[in-house]
């Protein structure tokens, strides 16, 4: 049996474990933070002196994201924000904005175009303004190259032989969708050429060329890829070069990143316009499970002690320590690891307890972005969002698809858009405000309606957390004239910080795949309007500046006293844990994750006419099964269990002639493979079904490294051109590459270390504020001579307790640092073998 570890001793505890149960290998994690905030000057590309602009942004040359169409603005703003899991090892990130156009081809604007190391030169990222460029074709090169090069020597003097074995994800030159491929190799003044492979982006060539040394100093290696055209110049489709010493020293063996022809990056001066951007990469090297448990212990006995008092443990440092982008961040780390040991309860009770004693007016209490409120928050969306779409999903769908005009204010009425739309004669602002009223009650009371009705729907986290909430608000203030106070500790965030946000921004909450046009957008700040006034159970009603509300005010009025009889039923729970234990998952698996119309490929007959036909279906995805019938209602269903699924990919647009289409492939019980194809609506619900999928079948054992992107058409695949059916895969799975949402599964490793990141920045202060002279004496005497301003007021004992405290929080830093230390070498000890890059 394994030793006991000494408590909190992170190095006495790994001396003593068993040699034999190995330590495991340091995990890496790697996730980049995207925000494509507004455009200024961009240039005007349509008839009428404007533009339609719309930004895709690409990793790697492969999309993640496309955000909504701004309509005729050359200054667009988007606000739109991004997450994504991605490798370590990619390589740039890069922004397009096109013009969109109705009929042809959408017109390239510019790009941005940023390396993985300038995003990594400031720790805090990009948060700037950047000119765009223009878009150079032969600057567009994508894929990988893969050769092995040998330095040989005989009777006639020295000789290089490149082996040119394959190259993939090339970029497509011709109008197919595809390349016409082929290799030139450089040594010296000499060069040679492969064959070219005609219709690919994935040749396989396994061709030996031969250079004989000519006198003269030692010269590089350059590999070209071009793409052949019949008529006009070639296009360049990427290269790679090796300098004299890695060709003498290291010969390349292996997958090489296709570079462009270097050359001075051009300055538009502005001429195109330019985008302001946040963009956040954040690496971290997980170390294995055991590493992290004595800070796991540290963090969950602190939210088991008196809140009030605590002053020196993990949580009261990382309160006192964070803020803003950060802050939110180390929130949802905290909230799902605290998921993940069953204590999320405890957690938040421990922070509002510290919020709620430092709250001396009641008007105030968690007003703030505190930690307090960021965690609460967070925990609604982790918890809460099957819950949140259940019931506001329909309604927000039909406000999208009626696009109904309401306005309320007489300053913002366009009586002639009213006229146009629905109105007969001349309408006046009376009977727009009218008309406007009954749209809106018309959306507001089945959302009420909804609400009210659904306490057992609510998750029984959420509930047991607020029934926490409100007896801490209501100890605090106990006054009859702060009676409301425990009821609006918990509307606060149940319709301030929750309902009305996801009204206002529906995408932003995955209620739908777009954002709003104006038009919809508008309409969706009255009803979250209106429900913020709701979850505010009527203060400052009729007060302020938006006195155009009041038609409003019978049915809010009316709506508060069901709100206050539902936040009562909302509490009455029983319990005081969470239901599931430690380590239960975030999602169950029988909760859908993700559901909604695509088109799938018909089983492939034997007969040409329905060869490549798709079908509507619906599908729904839960972490347990993926399943889909002709409609929602429909009984009849097949399903695929996701446990089956080996690799989800895009397929090339070239396979079936459409765009937007993926692949689920799965393994039946005997092992054959089977693929099931897929089409989306738009890239975005492309890129939401991939990571969605991914996420789902990520614990699947089996998983292929390598698959193709095309079809087995015609006695080939479409992408490699390999006629065995069962040919190797020539391409790159992209398991890692994943969305950012409230679906993403519990990780206790990577959250633990992310904590012992924003643990380090605050080191130095704890040190300081606790343990400024290692002699100290925490005698009764000498803390009343001492006087310190930082623990001041406190009792002997509890600041005895607290540098207790604070020296074994900074024991088990160091005890993190020191194995951080020693698996650095380890880490690079397993880079170092492998081939060199140019």
């Amino acid at each position: 049996m394994t030793p006991s570890p000494p408590r909190y001793s992170l190095g006495t505890w790994m001396s003593s474990w068993p040699e034999s149960l190995g330590l495991g290998a340091m995990a890496k994690s790697s996730s980049l933070n995207v925000r494509v905030v507004e455009g200024r000057a961009l240039p005007a590309k349509d008839v009428s002196g404007s533009s339609d602009p719309y930004c895709i942004v690409k990793v790697d040359d492969e999309v993640v994201a496309r955000t909504a169409t701004i309509w005729r603005s050359l200054s667009p703003f988007w606000g739109e924000e991004y997450t994504v899991h991605l490798p370590l090892d990619f390589h740039h990130l890069a922004f397009y904005v096109l013009d969109e156009d109705t009929v042809g081809h959408d017109d390239i604007i510019g790009k941005i175009s940023l390396s993985r190391e300038a995003i990594t030169a400031d720790p805090r990222g990009i948060d700037s303004w950047i000119n765009l460029s223009h878009v150079d074709p032969d600057a567009e090169v994508q894929g990988e190259i893969c050769l092995a090069v040998q330095m040989l020597e005989d009777v006639r003097g020295r000789c290089l032989r490149c082996h040119v074995l394959q190259a993939r994800d090339l970029a497509p030159r011709d109008i197919s969708g595809t390349s016409d491929p082929f290799a030139r190799v450089f040594w010296g003044s000499q060069s040679l050429e492969t064959s070219t492979i005609k219709k690919t982006r994935f040749p396989h060539w396994d061709e030996v060329l031969e250079l004989r040394e000519m006198p003269g100093p030692p010269s590089p290696l350059r590999v070209e890829l071009w793409d052949w055209d019949m008529v006009g110049k070639n296009d360049f489709l990427g290269m790679v070069e090796f300098p004299p010493q890695v060709l003498q020293q290291n010969p390349p063996n292996g997958w090489f990143h296709l570079l462009p022809f270097p050359r001075a990056e051009e300055d538009s001066g502005g001429s195109l316009g330019a985008l302001r951007l946040k963009v956040r990469l954040t690496e971290d090297r997980v170390l294995p499970s055991q590493y992290y448990q004595p800070l796991r212990e540290l963090l969950m006995e602190s939210v088991l002690g008196p809140a009030e008092e605590d002053a020196a443990s993990p949580l009261a440092v990382l309160e006192e320590l964070t803020s803003g982008d950060c802050r939110q961040e180390l929130a949802t780390k905290l909230v799902k690891l605290f998921l993940g040991q069953g204590l999320a309860g405890p957690f938040l009770d421990y922070l509002t307890r510290r919020e709620v004693a430092r709250t001396t007016d009641p008007n105030t209490l968690f007003r703030s972005n505190s930690l307090a409120s960021k965690s609460m928050e967070q925990f609604l969306k982790l918890v809460g969002m099957p819950y949140l779409h259940e019931v506001l999903r329909p309604v927000i769908n039909r406000v999208f698809e009626e696009k109904k005009y309401m306005e309320l204010d007489p300053c913002k009425m366009d009586l002639g858009r009213t006229r146009r739309i629905s109105f007969k004669g001349a309408p006046s602002e009376e009977h727009v405000r009218e008309a406007s009223l009954g749209l809106l009650t018309g959306y507001l009371g089945p959302i009420m309606d909804t609400i009210v009705g659904s306490v057992g729907r609510c998750p029984p986290a959420i509930r047991l957390a607020f029934k926490q909430l409100r007896q801490c608000v209501e100890e605090r203030f106990p006054q009859a004239e702060h009676k409301d106070v425990k009821n609006l500790a918990i509307s606060g965030f149940l319709f301030l910080r929750f309902f009305a946000p996801a009204i206002l921004t529906p995408k932003l909450f995955d209620l739908r795949d777009q954002h709003a046009d104006p038009q919809t957008r508008r309409s969706l700040l009255l009803l979250a309007k209106a429900v913020q006034s709701i979850g505010n159970l009527g203060q400052q009603l009729g007060q302020g500046k938006e006195l155009w509300m009041a038609p409003l005010h019978p049915f809010l009025l009316q709506s508060i006293s069901r709100v206050r009889d539902f936040l009562d039923q909302l509490v009455d729970v029983d319990g005081k844990e969470e239901p599931g234990g430690p380590a239960r998952a975030l999602v169950p698996p029988s909760v859908t994750v993700r559901e909604g119309y695509l088109l799938k490929r018909k089983e492939e007959p034997a007969g040409l006419a329905t060869r490549f036909a798709f079908k509507k279906r619906y599908f729904q995805l839960s972490g347990e099964m993926l399943s889909y019938s002709r409609s929602p209602e429909c009984q009849t269903r097949s399903s695929m269990p996701v446990s089956h699924i080996r690799a989800v990919e895009r397929v090339d647009e070239g396979a079936f002639q459409l765009p937007h289409v993926m692949q689920v492939v799965t393994q039946d019980g005997v092992g054959a493979l089977h693929t099931t194809y897929l089409q989306c609506k738009n890239v975005n619900e492309l890129n939401q079904w991939l990571s969605a999928l991914r996420k789902a079948s990520a614990p699947n054992p089996d998983k292929l490294a390598a698959w193709h992107p095309g079809a087995f058409r015609s006695a080939h695949w479409t992408c490699c051109l390999q006629a065995e059916r069962s040919a190797a895969g020539c391409s790159r799975t992209h398991s890692a590459v994943t969305l950012g949402d409230w679906s993403d599964p519990l990780d206790p490793d990577a959250e633990t270390q992310m904590v012992y990141r924003q643990l380090l920045l605050g080191r130095d202060r704890l040190r300081m504020k606790f343990l400024e002279d290692s002699t100290l004496d925490t005698t009764p005497e000498a803390d009343t001579e001492k006087g310190s301003s930082a623990t001041e007021g406190a009792c002997p004992a509890a600041l005895a307790h607290q540098r207790e405290a604070a020296a074994r929080l900074l024991e088990v830093l160091a005890d993190l640092d020191q194995a951080h230390e020693e698996f650095q070498p380890q880490e690079q000890q397993k880079v170092a073998p492998g081939p060199l890059r140019p």
